[in-house]
C-alpha cells in the first residue's frame, strides 16, 4: 500500500529500456495530440480523396505490381506490430494478474507511470496514419477495395486519437489485440507477397482472430462504462468513448462477420481463376500455379 492507502501499481519487469521509452511523458504526447488534432481530421480527408481519385485514375491504366514493395511494406508493419506487441503485453498481463480486469479497463496507469507501455500506445495510434498505405497498394495494384476496409482505417484512426487525448483506460485492449493481430496479418500479407505458399486455413484463422478482438472490444468498453455509471467507481472513460467506442466495435463486429461468412462460408467464395484469400477487409486472387 502507498502513503495515500490505496494498491500500488505493480510495474512489469523488462530486460531493457531504452532511452526513447525512458523520456516518454504522457502529458507532452497528450497535449501534442490535443493541440494538433486538426490534422488528423486532414489526413483522413487527404486519404479518401487520394484512394477513390486513385481508383478513378487508375480504371484506364494498366495495374502495378509492386510485388517486391508490397513484400518491404507488409514486412516492416509485421515487425513493428510484433515488437509493439511485446512491449505492451507485458504491461497488460501484469494489470490482470496484481490488479484484476476492473483496472485494466479503468485506470490507465500504463499511459500515466509506465514508460514503456505508454511508449508504444503512443506510437500506437500515430501509426494508423501511416497505415492508410495499405489503401494505396490495393488502387495501385488494382484490387478490389470494399467498405469494410476504408471504413475500418479512418474509424481506428479517428477513435484512437480521440481516446490517447482523453485518456480513456480501455484504449490498454485495443492497442495489445491490435497490436497482437497484426503481428499475424502482416506476416501474412508479407509471405504472401512474396510467394510463399500457406495453409489455407490461415487466413480464415486470422480473420477469426479478427473477430474475437472485436467482441473483446465490445465487451471491454461495455464494461468501463459499467462500472463508472452502475457502480460508480473510478474510471478513466466518459458517455461519449463509451457511445462511440461500443459503436465502432460493434459496427467492425458486424462487418467482419459478415465478411467471414461470405469470404469462407458463401458458396461464392470461389472464382474461376483462383483462390479468394481474404483477411482485414483485402480480397486477393492468387492463380494457382501450373506446372
Amino acid at each position: 500500500m502507498n502513503e495515500k492507502g490505496s494498491p500500488e501499481i505493480i510495474e512489469p519487469t523488462y530486460s531493457h529500456v531504452f532511452n526513447f521509452e525512458e523520456s516518454y511523458f504522457h502529458p507532452d504526447t497528450q497535449k501534442w495530440l490535443r493541440n494538433n488534432f486538426q490534422y488528423c481530421y486532414y489526413c483522413c480527408i487527404i486519404y479518401v480523396i487520394l484512394i477513390f481519385g486513385g481508383k478513378y485514375y487508375m480504371s484506364s491504366r494498366p495495374k502495378f505490381d509492386l510485388k517486391r514493395p508490397l513484400a518491404l511494406w507488409n514486412g516492416l508493419l509485421a515487425v513493428f506490430s510484433i515488437i509493439g506487441f511485446c512491449r505492451t503485453a507485458p504491461e497488460m498481463f501484469s494489470t490482470l494478474r496484481h490488479h484484476g480486469f476492473y483496472h485494466s479497463v479503468c485506470i490507465p496507469s500504463h499511459l500515466l507511470q509506465d514508460h514503456v507501455s505508454g511508449f508504444w500506445t503512443w506510437v500506437f495510434i500515430l501509426s494508423k496514419i501511416p497505415e492508410f498505405g495499405d489503401t494505396i497498394f490495393i488502387v495501385l495494384r488494382k484490387r478490389p477495395l470494399i467498405f469494410l476496409h476504408y471504413y475500418h482505417h479512418l474509424t481506428v484512426v479517428l477513435f484512437g486519437w480521440m481516446s490517447y487525448v482523453e485518456t480513456i483506460a480501455v484504449i490498454r485492449w485495443y492497442t495489445v489485440m491490435n497490436y497482437f493481430v497484426h503481428s499475424w496479418m502482416y506476416s501474412y500479407y508479407t509471405l504472401k507477397a512474396m510467394q510463399y505458399k500457406l495453409p489455407k486455413g490461415f487466413a480464415m484463422m486470422i480473420t477469426t482472430l479478427q473477430l474475437v478482438q472485436m467482441v473483446i472490444g465490445c465487451v471491454a468498453t461495455i464494461m468501463a462504462y459499467y462500472y463508472l455509471e452502475s457502480r460508480g467507481l473510478e474510471c478513466y472513460t466518459t458517455r461519449k468513448s463509451f457511445i462511440l467506442g461500443f459503436t465502432i466495435y460493434l459496427s467492425y463486429l458486424i462487418l467482419f462477420g459478415k465478411f467471414f461468412f461470405e469470404a469462407y462460408l458463401s458458396d461464392k467464395r470461389k472464382n474461376k481463376v483462383g483462390e479468394n484469400v481474404h483477411v482485414n477487409g483485402r480480397k486477393e486472387c492468387y492463380k494457382p500455379k501450373t506446372s
